[in-house]
């Protein structure tokens, strides 16, 4: 009898743990629907009623979402024309291993909290309005394969601490703002780490360093060449003009001089 009672007890835990929502994942669902707008009605089964149980073992009701062991394991929301930022509740969902939100018409900053998505191995943000700098905490999510934050309006520099991610294989900034120098350790990788070429970084016009080509001095424009040589040759005629004058001052000068003496030295008749 008490071995029934075991059995059951169990089989009661399991189904309550494959049924009821993980708390930190409802508050993900809830803050990142609050924080995104859905224009075309993509999201229309996003629900509260739905994120307070989104999982069924691996199945999930949720539109571009996929559970694993009854929680939030990937998030898939790319092509969508979802607007608004990205909540930074979004890292209440710690279970989460794939975040795309790819192409798409979001805006704001990278939050700084994607840093407790500690299990995150794919971040695809690419081809948004995403403005402000790559969060140096990026690189406590150890496990990151793919960084792509490519068609942005990301600024300042790329952190030296993304270096640290040894798994990194993907990593593509391209066609953003960014600045100042590549850090050496994603730029020249050795050893068996993946290595980046000039696809990842081009595109971002004050970003400099290897494998990019060195920059080209901006050198002066040919409106300006011209400019100078009108300037010059203006300024030379009016020198040659004004030293042709005193010549001929100084030369009228003598004359006269001369033309006294003469008359001085002349006999009266």
């Amino acid at each position: 009898m008490g071995v029934c009672r075991r059995h059951l007890l169990a089989a009661a835990l399991l189904f309550l743990s494959t049924t009821a929502a993980d708390p930190n994942d409802e508050r993900c669902l809830n803050h990142l629907s609050e924080s995104l707008s859905d224009p075309h009605n993509n999201l229309r089964n996003w629900t509260k009623s739905i994120f307070s149980n989104p999982c069924e073992g691996s199945i999930s009701a949720l539109q571009g979402a996929t559970c694993n062991n009854g929680r939030i394991y990937k998030l898939s929301l790319s092509n969508l024309s979802l607007k608004g930022t990205i909540s930074p509740y979004l890292s209440n969902c710690t279970n989460l291993q794939s975040l795309d939100l790819g192409s798409n018409s979001i805006t704001g900053p990278i939050p700084p909290d994607l840093q407790y998505l500690v299990n995150l191995a794919v971040l695809n943000l690419s081809s948004n309005r995403l403005s402000g700098p790559i969060p140096e905490q990026l690189a406590l999510c150890a496990y990151l394969n793919v960084i792509d934050l490519h068609g942005n309006l990301i600024s300042g520099q790329i952190p030296q601490q993304l270096g640290l991610l040894v798994r990194l294989s993907v990593f593509d900034v391209s066609d953003n703002k960014l600045s100042g120098p590549i850090p050496g350790s994603l730029g020249n990788r050795s050893g068996n780490l993946v290595r980046f070429n000039v696809s990842s970084f081009e595109g971002n016009k004050k970003l400099y360093g290897y494998p990019l080509p060195p920059l080209k001095s901006k050198g002066l424009s040919i409106w300006v060449i011209v400019a100078i040589g009108v300037g010059s040759g203006f300024v030379s005629l009016v020198l040659s003009f004004t030293a042709v004058c005193i010549w001929l001052r100084i030369t009228e000068k003598k004359l006269d001089e001369d033309e006294g003496k003469i008359n001085q030295h002349m006999p009266d008749y």
